[in-house]
């Protein structure tokens, strides 16, 4: 099961403002996608949160647009700021990345962010959204979301 960022902003609208304040803190983030062999391969990523959506822009041609092509699935990780500090915790996505080949839709992103032309403009379906924290220097809390639940919270010591 899948949901789009609308979805789980519909859902768990606190959560999904705590991400979104988490990927705001910094342009680039983390995202993972399967090679042809299946291992692992990590690139950086600026990603936007616009109309509903959560947006994944890739230069022509990119490895991980042609990864993505293959097998959507991805991972996405928050830049986790300097230091350990970690502010406001580590923030990650799982999903599945669609490519976007309609010309509107594509000129719509690109009057909003301004890519360097061409791009590969993929639309994110989210399968679990998950964010860690520490809580009172005591305790490490994990709060998972997955499309049509709720958010669970796992408190470790």
């Amino acid at each position: 099961m899948t949901a789009n960022w609308s979805a789980f902003v519909t859902a768990e609208p606190e959560f999904a403002r705590l991400v979104e304040v988490r990927f705001g803190a910094f342009t680039h983030h983390v995202l993972a996608t399967l090679r042809k062999d299946g291992s692992p391969r990590t690139s950086g990523l600026e990603v936007r949160f616009l109309n509903g959506e959560l947006w994944l822009g890739m230069m022509p041609d990119s490895l991980k647009a042609l990864d993505l092509r293959r097998d959507p699935r991805f991972a996405l990780q928050a830049n986790p700021g300097e230091g350990q500090t970690m502010g406001g915790g580590d923030v990650r996505i799982g999903g599945r990345a669609l490519e976007v080949d309609d010309p509107a839709q594509k000129a719509a992103y690109g009057e909003e962010v301004e890519p360097p032309e061409p791009f590969h403009l993929f639309r994110a379906e989210l399968t679990e959204v998950v964010r860690t924290y520490v809580e009172d220097e005591k305790y490490l809390v994990v709060q998972v979301w997955k499309p049509g639940g709720q958010v669970r919270v796992i408190k470790r010591t």
